[in-house]
């Protein structure tokens, strides 16, 4: 039985990712941390197990194997540096840092310590996109020339659900979250572009203030590439009814998904006569992965890591410092300049 102990319930998806820990045979909750003292001793009290208002006290504890990461986001860094060298393995909350710097530094450590990280990258396991995936393997669509991922919900505008917006007002703290709609809801559609269509080399990207918050609710990069070739990511929290869409567009064809009708059309020259003139429905798609939670676990388990969830959550860490840096100076921004 692998020990974990949460560290924060400041996310919004603290609590899913408890529920994962205390569901899965081979996890247990066995302590909680946070830098709220009364939120953390609360939950603790909950679940019938110990708190520490102290993380150092709590990752001196032999009986705690991993922790959960669901801390704000500046605090990322410190919190999973200390744990990695306290030899405790990590799953946690997308984005690793906002920095590249600070993201080295937490791998460094993780690497030093040979624990095992996992980034909580949940789209990357879904049958859409390993179905895209297979798609652009095959080379259906030729010669990929765009894509475009979008993700936005209205979670920062006054609905039954809140007069403020559903999200939780430390959402819109800059220094807590590194930003906005983007580095928080945009990160899945970011990563997701990265998965496609690679590592770009600038980054280029406007941010909107529809609510007047200190970080942006509404936002687009675009990430161009040496060939030619552009991805354009899109997030918001202005918008209601806004599905989630992924369209990849090539020299032979082009691919739709989204999640008004939750299916995947292509049309390609290259799938015969038929599949050229109009938008054939793709059946039959793969099974979705397991959870990253569940990988994590059995990185931990069998001994192996997590080799492409880290090297994507790296890269998305790269993009997301772009893209804030882009936004912030109005010009493009090249990946290769980012501090290391």
């Amino acid at each position: 039985m692998i020990r974990v102990a949460m560290l924060s319930f400041w996310h919004v998806h603290a609590n899913d990712y408890a529920r994962q820990a205390t569901e899965h045979p081979g996890t247990e909750i066995v302590a909680v941390w946070d830098e709220i003292t009364e939120r953390g001793r609360k939950q603790a009290e909950e679940r019938g197990v110990r708190f520490y208002d102290d993380l150092n006290e709590l990752l001196a504890q032999d009986d705690i194997d991993g922790v959960i990461v669901d801390t704000p986001t500046n605090m990322h860094r410190d919190v999973m540096v200390a744990a990695a060298q306290a030899g405790k393995h990590i799953f946690t909350e997308k984005v690793v840092a906002t920095t590249l710097k600070e993201c080295n530094e937490i791998l460094a450590a993780v690497e030093e310590a040979g624990v095992k990280l996992t980034v909580s990258l949940p789209r990357l396991n879904a049958d859409y996109t390993l179905a895209v995936q297979n798609i652009l393997r095959e080379g259906v669509l030729g010669e990929v020339t765009l894509v475009r991922t979008r993700l936005s919900h209205n979670g920062g505008v006054p609905s039954e659900r809140g007069q403020q917006g559903w999200l939780p007002a430390h959402f819109f703290d800059k220094e807590l979250c590194g930003g906005g709609a983007m580095i928080d809801l945009g990160c899945h559609p970011m990563y997701l572009a990265r998965l496609f269509l690679g590592v770009p080399d600038t980054v280029s990207a406007n941010y909107g203030y529809v609510t007047g918050r200190e970080v942006e609710d509404n936002a687009v990069t675009v990430l161009r590439y040496s060939n030619g070739a552009l991805a354009v990511v899109e997030a918001g929290f202005v918008n209601r009814h806004s599905p989630f869409v992924i369209e990849v567009h090539g020299t032979e064809g082009s691919l739709l998904y989204s999640t008004h009708d939750n299916k995947l059309l292509v049309r390609s020259s290259k799938l015969g006569d038929e599949a050229s003139k109009e938008w054939q429905v793709q059946q039959g798609l793969p099974e979705n992965r397991p959870s990253a939670f569940h990988q994590w676990v059995s990185h931990i388990e069998n001994g192996t890591n997590a080799d492409e969830n880290i090297e994507l959550a790296l890269d998305l860490t790269r993009l997301m410092e772009a893209s804030n840096l882009s936004a912030g100076k109005g010009e493009p921004i090249k990946l290769a300049d980012l501090a290391q």
